[in-house]
């Protein structure tokens, strides 16, 4: 095996060289060198692909000459010549990365077919009829796949040709009836993409192998990388295999199975096929399938031959697995396998289940499962005491409950997700040219296909809910509506989909949140077993925090109390205190909201019991809390206008000059955080009092507290300095008056470049440090992220001027530099200093595992992204390094 070898026979690859010969084509080759019965074919590799995009046709040259001489082996092994007028071999042409893409790039079959193998495949087949169908379908596969010419010009002739003959399905058209559709297919062939279909089957062959190298930078294979953070450099390696048919007659079939319910994770076989079919009528969702257990009614050995080489499969990779078959005049031949595609549910059920029966370790199961999909485990359900109108039926190809607009076209649907309205995608059928609708959509509905067909598909791997097969549909693309028993439903209605059920219904419906399975519960204590970063939640009152501990949150990292400010019977006071002309003033209404603070804070402490809480003491500009400037000033107007209240228009004039008087052109770098505090002292005293006294409450009921007060936005060690002597002697006062002990920790949030690089400074002051990374990463970068988010960084990610959304994934050239020097010089200066950060990207997996190697004791993210954080955290522990790629 030498190292510019472009071409591999399936029996000169393994499961190892899937870097080389794709997911697709290593796994080939393992079942052929385990023994089991697959068409022999050879593998075109990924280096030739990435070759192919520097060399161009200068590359396809070198590739024919490899491509002729596997082509004879095959001949030699099959007793079959390619282009033989007499016994044609016939092959297909299939993409397949390293990493999955289902339906993402390109695939022909039937390759070899003209106008004249055509009538050796009839003479050999001893069946016209079925060499007919074989090559109107490769025409069609060519025509769409090479030639860009549009599916449905040919769809229409197949749908015209049915009609002519009263034909209900395409296996009731005569040998000369599909002869007839051929020549029309030619003739479309002609008219749109102005030549000739070519007989030539080497040129035929070329042609296809140059088609699928360019599928892998197609639209929708893009968006389907950008979404799995799949890198471009990758390549498709093209399986070339020889042609089994599954459209002989009744004793042959095609169908899709995996060795277990990719939704439930149910140790059961889970499939489709059909009778007298070719495989991709199966997953293009042409005609609606039969439940594999059906296979074993209608060829019960072949069903027993299939189900032991399932329980082979399973037992050889240890994973489930997406299986493709077809039945040759009641002979089984298996096409390919590879890693089922699942929801999460399946995948924690099946992780548990695999260790449980010895076949994987924990540690093996923890690191199987992708961090990003946890979420999906807690998919919303409807609620089982709402009365719902369900219309129709189809179905549950994807868990999950959704609701949204009526939208038929995936474009459009892209379109309005973008403008924050929620729809649902209805397609008679998707194809992979809809994945930038499905990515948008809260759910898809089709009214054809089955449950491995290509929306069931895609939908599992994204968590959306899907029902598929609703027969019930009459779906019309032009009118933009669909019909079910009589009634009308157009675009733009709101419907809801149920994918545990099928259902299909009327109206917006309630949906509940999902409970934690049992087997998700025993995966996620594996994972404490292995994570050494703690797990901590950012919640501002007593039902997030109660929902953070329920998922397994070891305190809380970050509780904001500006938050608390904002509840609507509250704010009145706030603003009084605002708009307060002096100190004793504000002091007045700080002692109102004294108890409802300490009120918020007794409920956190009670829901956090024996856990720590960090607080964060006031942060945002007081002007945020004030009535709108533009509002003011329109609603001044139209009182002076026409002649309103007296009394009125002075206090809005008073209101709107100090409104004014606080707002500021850059309110992010403005007077907020640790500024406001000591500028306006006695905000914070209010503070700190509401939180000891609360803890002193609690404390006296036998309840065990562990405050930690939060200074945000500090960049000078003297601010800190200032702000700890006046938490500790608020703090002594109180505890004073009390007469009781509460132990209790100062420290700040990070969240300046500045306070990185002083933080041996500031450390001297501190007893932890929480890193702010949302607003360190706004400094850093200079972004500001509603702006960012909103105008140019989907076009630099695009572009890829920068690899990943930085408020999403940290940035770890820039932000992540700054947290290792904040991390090293903090350190440095206090051994003991408690380190953990508490932006969003404590609930990232590729940031979770840049905090375990930066030796973090913490990160702290929403109470639902905790199991995900507690699974990134343990497969950290195990090895599981930055910058990987999903599957």
């Amino acid at each position: 095996m030498t190292s510019n070898k472009l071409v591999y026979l399936f029996k000169e690859g393994n499961a190892q060289m899937k870097e080389l010969l794709g997911g697709k084509g290593a796994n080939l080759s393992e079942m052929t060198r385990i023994g089991l019965p697959v068409p022999p074919g050879f593998i075109i590799s990924t280096r030739a692909c990435n070759m192919y995009y520097d060399k161009g046709d200068e590359l396809l040259q070198e590739v024919k000459a490899s491509v002729e001489e596997a082509l004879q082996s095959l001949e030699v092994e099959m007793g079959k010549k390619f282009g033989d007028v007499n016994n044609p071999l016939l092959i297909s042409v299939r993409s397949g990365a390293a990493v999955s893409m289902p339906g993402m790039m390109d695939t022909i079959l039937n390759l070899g077919l003209n106008d004249e193998t055509v009538k050796g495949l009839a003479k050999a087949s001893g069946d016209a009829r079925f060499a007919q169908d074989c090559y109107r379908r490769f025409i069609q596969m060519f025509a769409d796949v090479v030639l860009k010419v549009d599916h449905i010009y040919f769809e229409k002739t197949l749908e015209n040709k049915k009609d002519s003959y009263g034909a209900h399905d395409d296996t009731e058209l005569t040998a000369e009836a599909l002869e007839e559709l051929v020549e029309e297919f030619k003739e479309i062939i002609y008219n749109q993409a102005e030549r000739n279909f070519p007989q030539d089957p080497m040129e035929q062959l070329m042609e296809a192998i140059q088609a699928v190298f360019d599928s892998w930078n197609n639209q929708r294979a893009v968006v389907y990388r950008k979404v799995h953070k799949i890198p471009d450099d990758l390549g498709t390696a093209i399986n070339v295999q020889t042609m089994v048919f599954g459209n002989l007659g009744n004793d042959c079939a095609t169908g899709v199975a995996f060795t277990r319910d990719p939704a439930t994770g149910e140790p059961k076989l889970y499939g489709e096929f059909l009778v007298n079919a070719q495989g991709e009528d199966v997953v293009a969702g042409i005609r609606t399938p039969l439940g594999i257990e059906r296979l074993k009614e209608i060829m019960p050995d072949i069903y027993q031959e299939f189900l032991d080489i399932c329980n082979k499969l399973e037992g050889h990779y240890k994973d489930i697995q997406d299986i493709e078959f077809t039945i040759e005049k009641g002979r089984l031949y298996i096409l390919q396998t590879r890693t089922g595609k699942r929801t999460s549910l399946a995948s924690v059920r099946s992780a548990v289940d695999f260790v449980k029966d010895g076949i994987i370790s924990k540690k093996e199961a923890i690191l199987r499962i992708e961090p990003q999909y946890i979420d999906r485990l807690l998919h919303r359900q409807i609620d089982a005491k709402a009365e719902i109108k369900h219309i129709a039926k189809g179905l549950p190809a994807s868990p999950g409950a959704a609701s949204g607009k009526i939208i038929f076209n995936a474009d459009e649907a892209e379109k309005l997700s973008q403008q924050g309205i929620k729809v649902i995608l209805v397609r008679p059928e998707t194809t992979p040219d809809d994945i930038h609708g499905i990515v948008a959509a809260e759910g898809i509905l089709t009214s054809r296909g089955g449950m491995t067909s290509h929306a069931a598909v895609v939908a599992r791997g994204m968590g959306k809910p899907c029902v598929s097969g609703c027969e019930a549909l009459s779906i019309d693309l032009e009118k933009e509506e669909f019909l079910v028993d009589g009634v009308v439903y157009s675009k733009g209605d709101i419907i809801s989909i149920d994918g545990a059920t099928g259902r299909v219904i009327v109206g917006e419906v309630p949906l509940i949140e999902p409970e934690l399975s049992g087997q998700f519960r025993e995966i996620l204590d594996w994972c404490d077993e292995f994570r050494s970063l703690g797990i901590r939640a950012n919640a501002d009152n007593p039902p997030d925090a109660l929902k953070a501990r329920e998922f397994g949150a070891e305190g809380i990292g970050l509780c904001r109390t500006e938050h608390m400010f904002m509840v609507q019977e509250r704010l009145p006071v706030v603003q009084d205190m605002i708009l307060s002309e002096n100190k004793e003033e504000r002091e007045a209404y700080l002692g109102k909201l004294l108890p409802m603070q300490q009120v918020d804070f007794t409920g956190i402490f009670e829901a956090m019991e024996g856990l720590p809480v960090t607080i964060r003491l006031l942060d945002p500009p007081l002007h945020e809390f004030l009535p709108d400037i533009e509002e003011l000033v329109e609603e001044l107007t139209k009182l002076k206008a026409l002649g309103g209240d007296s009394e009125r228009i002075s206090q809005l004039e008073k209101l709107l000059k100090k409104v004014r008087s606080l707002s500021e052109f850059n309110p992010m770098l403005g007077h907020r955080g640790c500024r406001l505090g000591i500028v306006y002292p006695e905000i914070y005293e209010m503070q700190v009092e509401a939180i000891i006294k609360a803890a002193v409450d609690l404390a006296r009921k036998g309840k065990k507290v562990v405050p930690e007060i939060m200074i945000p936005l500090v960049g000078h060690a003297e601010e800190l300095r200032l702000m700890r002597e006046l938490v500790e002697k608020t703090v002594a006062e109180i505890l004073k008056k009390e007469g009781q002990e509460i132990e209790y920790m100062v420290g700040t949030m990070i969240e300046l470049p500045r306070a990185c690089v002083v933080a041996d400074q500031i450390a001297h002051h501190a007893d932890f440090f929480s890193f702010g990374t949302n607003d360190l990463t706004q400094t850093t970068l200079g972004y500001s992220r509603d702006d960012a988010e909103g105008k140019f960084l989907p076009h630099y990610m695009r572009e890829k001027v920068i690899p990943e959304n930085p408020f999403v994934t940290l940035d770890l050239e820039g932000v992540g530099s700054l947290v290792e020097t904040g991390v090293k010089k903090g350190k440095a200066k206090k051994n003991d200093l408690k380190m953990g950060i508490c932006g969003e990207h404590g609930g990232d997996p590729e940031s979770i595992i840049f905090c375990h190697e930066l030796g973090l004791n913490y990160v702290s993210c929403s109470p639902y992204r905790v199991p995900i954080a507690r699974l990134a955290a343990a497969q950290a522990s195990l090895g599981k390094k930055t910058g990987g790629y999903g599957d």
